[in-house]
């Protein structure tokens, strides 16, 4: 078990949040990168968020929040699934580089919660595709007929949710109070990030 990171979760959320504040006023630092700072990286990696995130290509964390390569420990997969792949990833993270904040972010548009909306309750679209949209589809059961944006915040949240239930290691370090998982939403158009909910 590594010591816990030097920057905490709430101070994490504040280098987000300028971050993602740069990004929408057309500000971005452009974080680059020369060949010392690489060479120092391959001593290990020590990132100060984990963001579980949509594949879509256009959802790019490192971007969005301003950071350059090393800040964030970014798992993407179709509809930011907490998915066993996903949650021992993060694990990982958490117990052995000592990350203290999880982001979930969800997306406008998304193409998986589009799917899942879909095709539920009982669309066949595969036996790989019907595995993934059954993570999403407590969200689509959660908000019947609601536009696809409450539906992937919706989805943002019980995913967030099931990190914490479905890990002890992530359960274990949240009870401490030393890790905080927040469930967001990334809009196109503005470029803005929305913290759900920070608890």
């Amino acid at each position: 078990m590594a010591a816990r990171h030097s920057i905490s979760s709430d101070e994490g959320m504040q280098k987000l949040k300028e971050g993602n504040g740069r990004y929408v006023e057309d500000k971005i630092l452009k974080p680059s990168i020369n060949s010392l700072q690489r060479y120092e990286l391959t001593t290990g990696q020590n990132p100060f968020a984990i963001i579980l995130n949509c594949a879509d290509s256009r959802v790019v964390p490192e971007l969005i929040f301003d950071r350059g390569i090393g800040d964030l420990f970014v798992i993407r997969v179709a509809g930011n699934i907490a998915n066993p792949s996903s949650i021992a990833s993060i694990e990982y993270a958490v117990e052995h580089i000592g990350t203290n904040l999880i982001v979930v972010l969800g997306h406008e548009s998304c193409g998986a919660v589009g799917a899942a909306i879909a095709s539920y309750p009982d669309g066949d679209n595969g036996p790989n595709l019907n595995h993934l949209i059954s993570f999403i589809n407590p969200a689509v059961k959660a908000k019947p007929g609601a536009p696809i944006k409450e539906v992937v915040e919706c989805n943002a949240a019980i995913n967030a949710t099931a990190l914490i239930s479905n890990s002890d290691i992530i359960r274990k370090y949240v009870d401490s109070g030393d890790l905080k998982v927040v469930p967001a939403y990334y809009g196109f158009t503005s470029g803005k990030v929305d913290f759900l909910n920070e608890k």
